[in-house]
């Protein structure tokens, strides 16, 4: 599912976040990160596996719950692997989701049975839903170190980028949506001559012609705006989305416990949503990116050391990135000789 220049883009990235990781490594120092990882406790291990499984499951069952109001049911165990399956391709592609969202769209499509504009819709509204309650979070953390600590230049800038990112989400929700049929003649003005030039060029691929282009992104944008008038439906993907963020605090939250370290609450919630965030990097997945930050924010709001949260992240990381992507790799090698 991955060629040519794609595939070559995703070598590149994996390069770029294998070359992150072991910087990060050398400036904290191997022999520390190991040291610190020889003193993590085997069964909170194991329970951090099982957090990752139920992070996945709750954003699966958000998937379900989307699809169920386009009116393409699945039942939840596919849900969930189709989940893990979208996951597995935002983590081998570059820019995280916003890479990964065609090839996602092409598994839900299949997995349903379902057009591909009802599963772009669909991922699409399940990944713009999951912003909603990390930056309900974040601000929930950053609200208790208010009232805790004095905001150092890190906390500062943290939150000013959370609040920014809210502002600008909003924004770009609400002039996207109010806009949305100039987009529409937008997209189908640029995509129908490129659409061309590729069938031109590509055997035996028929394009689609303009009117059908036309159809096809007004489909899209229909089965978006079924999801948003929907208020049981989004109030319960909202719900399941919620919980799997938690589920995503607790895996990090457990990773530091592990290693011999309790930390407050906040700490995590501010820094899963920021590590997202960084989500959006060149890099597969955020690998490196994502580390980074999730480090950075946690040795300075909890006075952990940098090598014990460097572990912990590691930790964390195994399972929450790991796990999808092996699991996804094969649903989405099923779904692909369908």
């Amino acid at each position: 599912m991955i060629r040519g220049g794609n595939f070559r883009a995703t070598l590149v990235g994996f390069a770029g976040a294998l070359f992150a990781l072991a910087v990060l490594s050398w400036l904290v120092g191997i022999e520390e990160i190991l040291a610190a990882l020889s003193l993590a406790d085997p069964p909170v291990i194991v329970v951090v596996v099982g957090v990752a499984v139920c992070w996945l499951t709750a954003w699966g069952l958000s998937l379900r719950t989307v699809l169920s109001v386009l009116g393409a049911p699945i039942t939840a165990p596919v849900a969930v692997l189709v989940f893990a399956g979208a996951t597995f391709a935002n983590n081998v592609t570059p820019f995280g989701q916003a890479g990964g969202e065609p090839v996602s769209a092409l598994l839900v499509s299949r997995a349903s049975d379902s057009e591909y504009e009802t599963g772009l819709a669909a991922i699409a509204s399940v990944d713009a839903l999951n912003f909603v309650p990390s930056i309900v979070l974040a601000l929930i953390g950053l609200g208790y170190f208010a009232t805790t600590i004095t905001f150092g230049e890190n906390l500062a800038l943290v939150s000013a980028v959370v609040v920014g990112f809210a502002l600008a989400l909003v924004l770009a929700v609400y002039f996207g949506w109010t806009n949305r049929y100039r987009v529409e003649r937008a997209a189908v003005d640029t995509l129908t001559p490129l659409a061309q030039r590729v069938g031109a060029v590509v055997p035996r691929l028929s394009p689609p012609n303009r009117d059908a282009l036309e159809g096809r992104i007004e489909g899209f944008f229909t089965a978006v705006e079924r999801v948003g008038t929907n208020p049981r439906g989004l109030l319960l993907a909202l719900c399941f989305s919620a919980a799997g963020w938690v589920g995503l605090a607790t895996s990090l939250w457990l990773s530091l416990f592990a290693l011999g370290y309790t930390v407050p609450a906040a700490v995590v919630l501010v820094a899963i949503p920021a590590g997202a965030m960084a989500g959006v990097t060149p890099l597969p997945g955020g690998l490196g990116g994502v580390e980074l930050v999730l480090g950075a924010l946690v040795t300075a709001t909890s006075g952990v050391p940098l090598a014990t949260v460097t572990a912990a992240v590691l930790i964390h990381r195994g399972a929450t990135y790991a796990l999808p992507t092996i699991v996804g790799g094969g649903t989405a090698a099923v779904l692909a000789d369908r």
